[in-house]
């Protein structure tokens, strides 16, 4: 019963455009199996948390290995971490864990995550055709906010200071969302930006925004640079700061993450 849900909930997403599908039938049935083998862990509610390695993928790993690496590169730094586009908030969640290990005391690491919660807006003829999403496309449930809400609490909440709360979650079309808030917090220096829209017009709109509040060393962190199924962000990239003026750099553990050190 679970199997069958969780497999129509994944045709629905495709269908609907809201997962790109790069890896080979047999990739997706052993992915298939092992997301099986983790929903029927026959481990204790409470040794669930600890073992979540045991389903870790090469592919996961490297984001979340990507990611720890990009912070340390920050921590010297003075500034607030944002992440545009938000989605289920893996990521957001996993900035503040890092915080927790690296800097569990500082207190104006704010980290600050905006999407819509309700998928894209502003789809745009750049955005090209190949990726065959439209408005609303990788939306997530109506409650989910709050749910992220909690779960982004709880991991704050099993950290020193916890009694300071430092991550924002900002509702709305970033195309207003991100200039009314540094309006409303014109003191923000930005240390790490990551952006991940995927589409033009909200990326282009955060960019502008953000470029004010950057200093010499600020990161950027791209998902989808140099992608033939999402150009829009490479085009708003290249229209605000000019591709020519920036060193776009990768890691070597993974292959769509790209990041370029403000100089």
């Amino acid at each position: 019963m679970v199997d069958g849900k969780q497999k129509h909930l994944e045709e629905m997403k495709r269908n609907s455009f809201d997962a790109i599908v790069l890896s080979s039938s047999g990739e997706m049935d052993l992915q298939g199996r092992l997301s099986r083998h983790l929903r029927e862990a026959p481990i204790p509610g409470d040794e669930i948390l600890g073992n979540l390695g045991l389903f870790l993928t090469s592919k996961n790993l490297s984001r979340l290995l990507f990611f720890s690496e990009i912070y340390q590169k920050i921590i010297n730094m003075h500034g607030v971490v944002m992440e545009f586009g938000v989605r289920w908030g893996q990521t957001l969640s996993f900035l503040l864990a890092l915080r927790g290990i690296f800097e569990p005391f500082n207190r104006h690491r704010k980290i600050i995550g905006f999407d819509t919660f309700e998928g894209f807006k502003g789809v745009s003829d750049k955005d090209g055709g190949k990726c065959r999403c439209g408005e609303g496309s990788y939306a997530v449930p109506g409650d989910y906010e709050q749910f992220l809400d909690a779960v982004l609490g709880l991991q704050e909440g099993l950290n020193p200071m916890a009694h300071i709360k430092r991550y924002e979650l900002v509702k709305g079309d970033a195309a207003h969302t991100v200039t009314d808030y540094l309006k409303s917090h014109p003191e923000t220096i930005i240390a790490l930006a990551i952006f991940d829209f995927d589409i033009y017009t909200p990326t282009k709109a955060a960019l502008e925004a953000v470029k004010p509040h950057l200093c010499k060393g600020s990161l950027l962190v791209f998902d989808e640079l140099c992608d033939d199924i999402f150009p829009g962000e490479t085009i708003a990239l290249n229209e605000v700061f000019g591709l020519n003026n920036l060193k776009i750099q990768r890691l070597p553990i993974t292959a769509r993450l790209s990041y370029v050190v403000m100089e």
